[in-house]
């Protein structure tokens, strides 16, 4: 098979009788291949350039963390200014470094194996040595982070749901000072809904809320009256009365205290993992089942 030099056409044969296709012929026959050639640097120079690149990355991005952070230039400001590096870089660059340390193993083998056409084995060693130490670092910072960024990730979550129910407890102690009582489970947002909300922080409380997960309970002894003989006015300081609260709720029962509970990361209401707060302080329901907001658990159910 011979591929003509002007036109590319395949054809059996060869060139002294000319091309089939465009006719070239070839001047003469082609000349012996020397019998020293030097050994090619080219590979040698790709380990080399991805080695200091993949250096040159890692390091602009631990200097850049470093006067983000604005601390000293300790030993330990470093190491956290090399975390911040690595866990910005860990979604690209780790899958490029290893692509890089795989394909520069292939290439420095090639190398190895043919010392007589590939030369500079030293520098292409110093190359991949160079990414492999810049994986195996950020590998390593990112895993020692690890338990620092769970228990970091566990206080946002915390904070996330005691800012929910502070809002909350908010928007009803405010509808308390102003209804005498707390809103009826069956009617909970919108009751709550007649609140002023001046910032939105009610509404977005409400938003996602279970009206399920709502327990108003009544002081029955603060709500009985007791019995006095009848007097004289009675029935004129008993209208006065109504007309002066007339926001108040109608009814006989008085809500003065409530129990709420929210859904924990899996967003389902009455799991293992809920939120309970009571009294102003809302904890997960394993540590409520310890006593921690004064109530009792059976079976995933509260009790007083």
């Amino acid at each position: 098979m011979t591929i003509c030099p002007c036109c590319g056409f395949k054809f059996d044969g060869d060139l002294m009788g000319g091309c089939e296709q465009c006719g070239a012929r070839a001047v003469g026959e082609a000349l012996p291949k020397p019998l020293n050639q030097l050994p090619s640097y080219g590979r040698a120079l790709i380990l080399s350039l991805s080695g200091s690149i993949v250096v040159l990355v890692f390091l602009v991005q631990t200097i850049l963390a470093m006067f983000q952070r604005k601390a000293g230039i300790g030993f330990w400001s470093w190491i956290a200014a090399g975390e911040t590096a690595a866990w910005r870089l860990k979604w690209i660059s780790i899958p490029v470094f290893i692509l890089a340390l795989w394909f520069g193993r292939k290439v420095y083998g090639s190398i190895v194996a043919r010392p007589d056409l590939f030369c500079g084995q030293k520098h292409a060693r110093r190359g991949l040595s160079a990414t492999f130490v810049v994986v195996l670092l950020v590998v390593g910072l990112i895993g020692i982070t690890v338990p620092a960024r769970i228990r970091q990730r566990k206080t946002s979550l915390e904070a996330a749901m005691q800012a929910r129910y502070y809002a909350f407890d908010l928007a009803m102690f405010r509808y308390q000072q102003k209804y005498k009582t707390l809103p009826d489970p069956s009617t909970l947002k919108e009751d709550l809904a007649r609140i002023p909300d001046p910032d939105g922080t009610i509404a977005e409380a409400l938003r996602d809320l279970d009206p399920l997960g709502y327990q108003p309970r009544a002081d029955v002894a603060a709500n009985a009256t007791p019995k006095r003989p009848s007097q004289r006015g009675d029935i004129m300081r008993k209208v006065s009365l109504t007309m002066a609260t007339d926001d108040a709720t109608p009814g006989g029962l008085s809500y003065t205290d409530y129990e709420l509970r929210l859904p924990g990361e899996d967003k389902i209401l009455f799991t293992d993992d809920d939120w309970v707060g009571h009294d102003g302080v809302i904890k997960p329901l394993s540590e409520v089942a310890k006593g921690g907001v004064g109530r009792s658990v059976s079976n995933g159910v509260l009790k007083p």
